[in-house]
């Protein structure tokens, strides 16, 4: 996306969350939201290599089900906690990358928990990378350490180290049979931890079991009967990654090329089309205004928009 583009998207997110783009009393049948976070794959190696053979799933199951974006975008820094906080909290900030800075914004879960009395364990952030924990909590000071969701990250929380993708999947699965969270967000930490050892074999294999943990949770939801149709799923990126030609291609993140800011959104739901391939632009604060109006979050603020083309 070129920076004349960019900033007439940008101009355009200012005007949309300044009207007040949310309906208020509209029902839907989403009762229920699961944001799924894949680290940093590149789009050239996604949704858009043609051949899809990377993300099998997404291609054959899921897509036909319903929308795939073709132009979505991280608009702020393309670091992983930075992707996170625009996704939790409706706007792009510059936030120290390593868990050592909370957002500076009240996260949905937060507000979600607080608007509707419900308990802790309705509201989850499990995640393969420690310093995702940041994201339960901000520095707001009518917010912080108030409302804060359950959280499973890394090894044992902040600081601990992160985990293999393997056993956040098993741990999300435990989580949804034992609490039915209404509010659930995930991160897998590949391919962007193979991809930062300079590894592309494995950088690959982690794109494909992503796609496979994704689609064994979109099972889950349509398996479950408290579930089924009632859930809306997001399948996003954080950031790309650097393109062949930019410093040293796919081993690193960080900058406004193509590659980082480039990434991937699939969206399922019962309030929403099937089978649809989404060429308008959005990007990550967008999800983040979505969910407040599925949910009717009404003491949140966003600086995205809603994704009004998704709905039926």
């Amino acid at each position: 996306m070129n920076k004349a583009l960019w900033f007439l998207f940008l101009v355009t997110q200012f005007i949309y969350s300044c009207s007040h783009d949310r309906v208020k009393n509209k029902n839907y049948l989403t009762k229920y939201i699961v944001v799924l976070v894949v680290d940093g794959p590149r789009y050239s190696e996604t949704w858009g290599d043609f051949s899809h053979k990377y993300i099998p799933f997404m291609d054959s199951v899921l897509a036909p089900e319903g929308i795939v974006f073709t132009s979505y975008y991280n608009l702020g820094q393309t670091w992983t906690t930075n992707g996170h906080t625009a996704l939790t909290t409706g706007y792009y900030q510059a936030i120290n990358n390593g868990g050592q800075e909370l957002p500076v914004h009240s996260s949905l879960f937060q507000h979600w928990l607080n608007e509707s009395g419900n308990d802790q364990k309705e509201a989850w952030i499990i995640a393969s990378k420690d310093k995702l924990q940041v994201l339960a909590n901000c520095k707001d000071t009518r917010w912080k350490n108030k409302s804060m969701p359950s959280t499973d990250c890394g090894i044992s929380g902040l600081g601990s180290g992160y985990r293999h993708d393997s056993i956040t999947f098993k741990k999300v699965i435990e989580v949804m049979n034992a609490y039915h969270p209404k509010l659930l967000l995930v991160n897998f930490r590949e391919p962007d931890f193979s991809g930062h050892q300079n590894n592309w074999g494995n950088y690959l294999v982690g794109i494909k079991n992503s796609d496979a943990y994704c689609y064994e949770i979109w099972k889950k939801i349509q398996s479950d009967p408290v579930y089924k149709d009632k859930t809306s799923l997001f399948i996003s990126n954080d950031h790309g990654r650097h393109l062949n030609n930019v410093q040293n291609g796919f081993v690193s993140h960080g900058d406004d090329c193509e590659g980082c800011r480039h990434i991937n959104l699939y969206c399922y739901g019962p309030d929403f089309k099937t089978n649809t391939i989404n060429s308008s632009t959005h990007s990550l604060i967008d999800v983040h205004a979505t969910i407040l109006e599925l949910l009717h979050i009404n003491g949140a603020t966003s600086s995205g928009q809603v994704m009004r083309d998704i709905f039926k």
